[in-house]
């Protein structure tokens, strides 16, 4: 029941977070006594704020007071954003966490730790041991962020930032003409 009652909800809860400005990032219906318990998880590129997730916490719970037929009982709902433990699963989660340490595991079972630049639509670019490598989405089993106590190394970031940009890439290319 709350599988078959999740997929009729979770189209008007994305329509009222895409309407916020927000990507549904995940969402669950459980039972919880007489009650429905719906979790909702919400991110942005640029994260997501106390009062950005109160706001999107009204939109849903407006959307799902004018569907409560779909609903039909009771429910708790639930708005938050993803942790720093959430795995990196999306091309979007990678460009979310532009700069920040990641440890990745890779399918043949390597791991390593980097930090991540730009991120394309297959792969994103990651500094490891002060050189630049390109870790393919479909090679990584696994890749959560590292919490870090200190500032990163700001020439860590301004290669990462020329790369990005270009300035690696021409460089390179003059220099092998």
């Amino acid at each position: 029941m709350p599988g078959e009652l999740a997929s009729r909800l979770q189209p008007i809860v994305a329509e009222a977070v895409t309407a916020a400005g927000f990507d549904l990032d995940s969402f669950e219906v459980q039972q919880a006594g007489r009650r429905q318990l719906v979790k909702v998880v919400v991110d942005a590129d640029d994260g997501v704020g106390l009062d950005e997730v109160a706001e999107v916490s009204r939109k849903v719970s407006a959307a799902l007071d004018e569907n409560d037929h779909v609903l039909a009982s009771a429910y708790t709902l639930e708005v938050t954003s993803p942790g720093l433990d959430r795995p990196l699963t999306q091309a979007r989660h990678w460009r979310r966490a532009r700069f920040r340490l990641v440890k990745i595991t890779q399918a043949d079972g390597t791991a390593f730790i980097g930090r991540v630049g730009h991120a394309g639509a297959d792969a994103a670019r990651v500094l490891e041991g002060g050189k630049l490598r390109d870790v393919r989405y479909a090679d990584v089993a696994k890749a959560v962020v590292e919490i870090e106590f200190k500032q990163p190394p700001a020439e860590d970031l301004k290669l990462l930032e020329d790369d990005a940009s270009g300035i690696i890439a021409a460089e390179t290319e003059k220099g092998s003409k």
